[in-house]
């Protein structure tokens, strides 16, 4: 079934809008909030980075900050939609979940054993499993984008950085809000908020949304099945503050997301790629609708409908106490994630041969955090914070495929697998005031990490396990892992609105292990006997771990009218893990290595210029090299010198937004256009290299509100250009595109 087409009523919004706002030229920033203040100054972001609030502005570290009315504006509903507006950030939403990629470096395990290099937290809470992260954001205050090593004061899978979503918290006076939206692709949404303030104790908020969209994919496969990239998704969030006296306070939350719909989000590579049976990608011209029809047409099987069934739900408590010099923190989380899914895999067994597979998910995660942390208060010249962190997570899976017969295996290849992976760290951080202008900074965090998994490969002839007929083979792993991290920090006011500020700073993940059993072992009653056991070196690869040199300034000028955020930087990793699909036993399964020694060093620009009193430029600028130092993803080969997966040598964003006083109201308008030099995706297992062209993308918007009115309109279209790239390939061949262009229209009211 082919994806809705784009009505004509919607063909002459994206032809207005565009007309509009290309006359008009204005732009969305991706650093502040979108209002402008009246006094002609770019608005302060007040932001909790250093987990203590300050403005960030003087907040010693690279960041980006995006708003609650930024991401309504952008139509930014999942993180997915963020990348392009982040200096050195790729956020890519794969059938698996999430990939965060931060200054060139990414991790493509996404199964119950995997880790990432960038950490996703919801207010503050640790994600594990990037399924978990693909909800869609609710009633949300901002979000913070940190870029480098944040390994003292956040700990777990900070190596790159990290992705914090705050939400709203209830506040003391009674509002609501209610959004409604219609777009291209039969995109129809309704959001809404309610807060109440119950007594002067307790304040409650509740938020809800329903998102459904066509499918962008359309299906040339010559069956009737709906293809995916579609959404069905629901969404809500009860918000409870409760004011213990006058000292302390206790928010709690609980929030739910149920995502249906169809998995399938990928297209063969042949799709972008001419050359790939040579082991020679090179990218070829088609059009839009050709590279998002998926016309695979699998020579041993007829394809099934696709669906899923994800439902991720937690509860958390933030607690905060003064102490009168110090104040005391305690935030606690317990979250699930549920996920069934079925899914056509598009399976490429030899260069000139694709197969293909059903796969069938079924997997269970929960996990559990704890942070107690002490912070000083007052402006005294020592300031300090630290505290005791716990995680622990547990995942049930069941991984089967059926489809691969050809290639000698039986009807069903299955990995039912349970994993317990346990975090604890302490952490402390002081800063010295050495003088009014001068402040330095330590810190360190000691981590130790266990995990453990039992589990088989199995070899079935029917969709359960028979011991009659059917051959098991044992997972069986466990690995404990520690290191201490450290940061070193000075920054220093040049003048009252300039701060200079460098660090050196350490980082540091867990490591892990794949399929497989060493011989000898026993469990679940499945010995390992010597023929199919791996080695050591085979079965476990090592913690990943960085050291980071960073230097910035922070300025705002012309009486803040102009702000300017650089930074340099030089990462060094050892041991970086990488990831693939590799012939194991005469099977495949994902393997993760270490790829030796790799460097990420750059450039970054951005900031904001207030034109006239009405209008805003935002601009930015990055130069990247990320590329492997010493690695050989086979004996005979060495990739050193070469580029680290989505890492362009440079890349620029520009923007404009103005404010026109029509009708009775205000009307915005505005554009954002972010240019991006070629980059690659490898796949190191297979020896591939699919190069990313050079590109462009443009979004805008144009919003109206009349004065002293409870209402507003707003027009989005995104991606003008309506190209499409690949954002994801996996070891098969499986090509996750971007999203093509999209229009809608949203009505805003608030009461």
């Amino acid at each position: 079934m082919k994806a809705t087409p784009v009505r004509p009523a919607l063909k002459l919004l994206v032809a207005a809008v565009s007309a509009i706002v290309c006359g008009v030229a204005a732009a969305q920033t991706a650093q502040t909030a979108t209002t402008l203040d009246s006094d002609g100054t770019v608005p302060e972001v007040v932001v909790t980075a250093q987990r203590t609030e300050s403005l960030a502005s003087r907040t010693p570290l690279a960041m980006s900050v995006l708003s609650g009315e930024q991401l309504r504006d952008l139509g930014a509903d999942s993180a997915g939609a963020l990348g392009p507006r982040l200096p050195n950030v790729y956020i890519d939403q794969a059938f698996s979940g999430l990939r965060l990629t931060i200054r060139g470096i990414s991790n493509s395990d996404s199964t119950d054993k995997g880790d990432p290099s960038a950490a996703f937290m919801q207010d503050g809470v640790y994600i594990a499993r990037p399924a978990g992260q693909s909800g869609n954001f609710l009633d949300i205050d901002r979000i913070e984008v940190l870029r480098g090593p944040q390994g003292t004061l956040y700990g777990r899978n900070t190596t790159a950085g990290l992705v914090n979503v705050i939400s709203n918290v209830p506040t003391d006076h009674f509002e609501g809000a209610l959004g409604l939206e219609a777009g291209t692709y039969n995109r129809r949404k309704v959001d809404g908020m309610i807060n109440v303030p119950v007594n002067d104790m307790l304040s409650l908020r509740a938020a809800v949304s329903k998102l459904q969209h066509d499918p962008y994919l359309n299906n040339g496969q010559g069956t009737q099945l709906r293809p995916g990239m579609d959404q069905d998704d629901r969404d809500a969030r009860l918000s409870a503050r409760i004011k213990l006296g006058s000292d302390a306070s206790l928010v709690l939350r609980y929030d739910y997301g149920k995502a249906e719909g169809n998995n399938d989000r990928f297209v063969p590579d042949t799709n972008f790629f001419t050359g790939v049976a040579s082991g020679k990608p090179v990218y070829r011209d088609s059009t839009t609708d050709e590279r998002l029809t998926n016309s695979f047409r699998p020579p041993n099987m007829t394809p099934v409908q696709g669906w899923q069934d994800r439902v991720a739900q937690g509860v958390s408590a933030d607690l905060s106490w003064k102490l009168g010099p110090a104040t005391l923190y305690y935030l606690g989380s317990h979250r699930k994630l549920d996920q069934e899914i079925r899914q056509n895999y598009y399976y490429r067994v030899a260069p000139t041969v694709a197969l293909g597979v059903i796969n069938n998910y079924d997997g269970h995660n929960e996990q559990d955090s704890h942070e107690l942390r002490l912070a000083t208060n007052g402006a005294g010249p020592i300031s300090a914070q630290g505290g005791l962190y716990y995680f622990s997570e547990t995942s049930n899976t069941s991984y089967s495929f059926q489809g691969l017969q050809p290639v000698g295996l039986p009807p069903y290849y299955a990995f039912p697998l349970v994993t317990d992976a346990r975090s604890r760290a302490v952490f402390g951080q002081l800063t010295w005031r050495v003088a009014d202008d001068l402040r330095l900074t330590a810190g360190a965090r000691r981590t130790e990490d266990d995990k453990d998994r039992v589990g088989s490969t199995d070899f079935q002839q029917g969709p359960v396990f028979n011991p009659a007929t059917d051959r098991r083979l044992l997972n069986a792993a466990e690995l404990d892992t520690a290191r201490t991290t450290w940061r070193l920090g000075a920054e220093y006011d040049l003048l009252p609105t300039t701060l200079l500020y460098g660090s050196l700073a350490t980082g540091y993940k867990a490591g892990g292990f794949n399929d497989g059993c060493i011989a000898g072992t026993t469990a679940l009653g499945i010995s390992c006997p010597a023929a199919a056991a791996v080695s050591e070196s085979a079965l476990y690869y090592q913690p990943e771990e960085l050291r980071a040199w960073e230097a910035g300034v922070k300025s705002r000028l012309w009486g803040g009218r102009v702000t300017v955020n650089a930074a340099a930087f030089v990462y060094d990793y050892t041991n970086l893990q990488l990831s693939g699909t590799a012939i194991v036993s005469g099977a495949p399964r994902i393997l993760t290595g270490n790829a030796g020694v790799a460097r990420s060093r750059g450039l970054e620009l951005d900031g904001e210029i207030r034109v006239g009193s009405n209008g805003r430029l935002s601009y930015g600028a990055t130069v990247l090299d990320a590329h492997y130092v010493t690695y050989n993803p086979t004996a005979a080969v060495s990739w050193a010198g070469r580029k680290l997966d989505r890492a362009p040598s440079h890349v620029y964003t520009l923007g404009y937004e103005h404010r026109f006083a029509v009708f009775g109201g205000q009307l915005h308008a505005g554009v954002f256009s972010r240019r991006s030099s070629d980059y690659v995706i490898t796949i190191p297992s297979q020896l591939l290299e699919y190069r990313i062209p050079a590109h462009t993308t443009t979004d805008a918007t144009l919003r109206y509100a009349p004065t002293g009115s409870a209402w507003s309109l707003l027009a989005r279209v995104r991606n003008l250009e309506n190209s499409v790239r690949p954002s994801i390939i996996d070891s098969f061949g499986m090509t996750t595109p971007t999203a093509p262009r999209t229009a809608d229209l949203r009505l805003d009211l608030r009461f």
